[in-house]
């Protein structure tokens, strides 16, 4: 099982996010958008590439990206379910 503090380290280190440390991410935070985050399409491409090559989760089913997509919390429950 994947713990969030492992998680939001890959994130930030992926994503080449400045400024930020894990702790500093709340697990129930938006990740896209102005109120969280503020991750754009560019770097969902970069996550889901993230997850694919780290976790062996593909995620191939786009309706669901609004929700898989929405906070730490949820991303971590997707792969976490979905991992071989």
């Amino acid at each position: 099982m994947i713990n969030s503090d492992d998680f939001k380290e890959l994130l930030i280190k992926s994503l080449n996010l400045e400024d930020i440390s894990a702790d500093e991410i709340d697990d129930s935070e938006a990740l896209f958008g102005d109120d969280g985050l503020g991750l754009d399409s560019v770097d969902s491409i970069e996550l889901v590439l993230m997850i694919e090559k780290e976790y062996g989760v593909k995620i191939s089913d786009s309706s669901q990206y609004e929700t898989i997509f929405s906070t730490v919390q949820s991303l971590l429950t997707y792969i976490n379910e979905n991992k071989k």
